[in-house]
């Protein structure tokens, strides 16, 4: 399913706060995108990833995990809802009561037909130019996950591309682990 762009000059987050909450849209560079709903086989992906993710990192204390639909405000231009997020006890004052106001620490995106352009090229971009330290595209029908690690101000790096047998590691949030095995068996 192709995405739906709405047509205007150009959007801010005063607009986009007009949006009825029925819809999901995200703003990038002052567009207003509207996003379908997730497929199952995405959900049920998004779930074990969200599931393990924050079990670590609950008993371990080392800060929050949102998902979709939870607005990240990154300027007036561009607010996005990633699949799942991260952020770390340090920089929690970036959680709003209405938003996240700011980059989170790791985000993760789960590509579908429709959002493998805006998830691996300009979310990627977007991401990178507003600091978020870690990057993960996870693709459903490969059954592959690339990890991006920001390097220096506004540029990823790919550490890795897992596949089937492997075990993803974050760099950031220390001693996380997840079996490929356990995302897509």
């Amino acid at each position: 399913m192709a995405e739906a762009v709405l047509e205007k000059k150009k959007y801010t987050y005063q607009d986009y706060l007009k949006l009825p909450d029925e819809v999901r849209y995200e703003l990038i560079e002052g567009k207003l995108i509207m996003t379908p709903s997730p497929n199952i086989k995405h959900q049920r992906i998004s779930r074990k990833i969200e599931f393990m993710l924050e079990k670590y990192v609950t008993e371990n204390s080392l800060g929050e995990v949102f998902d979709a639909p939870c607005d990240v405000y990154l300027d007036d231009e561009n607010v996005v809802q990633p699949d799942i997020l991260f952020i770390s006890k340090e920089r929690a004052y970036i959680i709003g009561e209405k938003n996240i106001q700011g980059a989170p620490d790791l985000v993760i995106e789960i590509v579908s037909e429709a959002s493998i352009y805006r998830d691996s090229v300009q979310k990627k971009k977007l991401y990178a130019k507003h600091g978020v330290k870690e990057y993960w595209i996870v693709a459903p029908d490969d059954q592959m996950i690339e990890v991006y690690i920001l390097r220096e101000p506004g540029q990823y790096e790919l550490r890795r591309t897992y596949y089937e047998n492997d075990v993803v590691e974050s760099e950031i949030i220390k001693g996380f682990k997840i079996s490929m095995k356990d995302i897509f068996g």
